[in-house]
């Protein structure tokens, strides 16, 4: 009615706005249900579809923040990206359904195809890498840098992964580190771990309060608290041992 400075290009774009000004949409059905939301833009079908007063939100590709509906500063490039999103906010998503099923979740940063896919209210994630935390639903404050880093993880928080498959396992074990291809692939649940080297701590699943620093160190390693291995090969061959 009274918006202004808006630009609106295919069937049914910004075809709701009222008051929202400064809008770019292109694409059928983009931003079809915004009403005063101002200075986003909508390239692709059904992108920012659902946004009614949200602001300041970049979507491009199919469906791209589609069900976003008051959540502004977000940006979504990408088919799916940021899909389900509503109010969340300060979210960024690059690549083919990242952050597909994030809903009220905020200030979370996925590049990748599938990162972050399935987080619905998990905020203050990083992850960068194909299928990077793929799994994660709320848990918050991890950091991912590899493909199926940190894959497996649904609500643990405070890991950081940075390497392939590193920390792959991990579902609800918190404040672990692994740094390096492999590092603490195994890990499901052990807590306070910190692997850096290719491999370390490889086949830990529950164990705690380890630290490998090395090729191959503490590889073996299984469900034991309390071990140090720095070196080439150290603790390989340990298992259960503990302290």
């Amino acid at each position: 009615t009274t918006g202004s400075f808006n630009t609106a290009t295919g069937k049914s774009a910004l075809q709701s706005n009222s008051t929202g000004a400064n809008n770019t949409a292109s694409g059928y059905k983009s931003m079809y249900g915004n009403t005063t939301g101002y200075f986003n833009t909508a390239t692709g079908t059904q992108s920012l579809y659902s946004n009614t007063t949200g602001a300041r939100g970049t979507a491009v590709g199919y469906a791209a923040l589609c069900a976003a509906t008051t959540g502004g500063s977000n940006t979504a490039i990408g088919s799916s990206s940021l899909r389900d999103n509503t109010t969340g906010g300060s979210n960024t998503a690059s690549g083919a359904y990242a952050l597909h099923h994030n809903t009220t979740a905020s200030k979370n940063t996925a590049s990748g195809m599938y990162a972050l896919q399935t987080n619905t209210t998990g905020s203050d994630n990083t992850a960068s890498g194909y299928k990077a935390l793929k799994s994660n639903t709320t848990g918050s404050y991890n950091t991912t840098f590899g493909g199926c880093a940190l894959f497996a993880n649904t609500t643990a928080g405070y890991n950081t992964a940075t390497g392939y498959v590193a920390l792959l396992s991990n579902t609800t074990g918190a404040n672990n580190t692994g740094s390096g291809y492999a590092a603490l692939k195994s890990n499901t649940t052990g807590a306070k771990n910190t692997a850096v080297g290719s491999g370390s701590l490889r086949s830990n699943t529950t164990g705690c309060y380890n630290n490998a620093s090395g090729y191959l160190a503490l590889y073996s390693h299984t469900t034991g608290h309390h071990n140090t291995a720095s070196g080439y090969l150290s603790l390989y061959a340990n298992t259960t041992g503990a302290n």
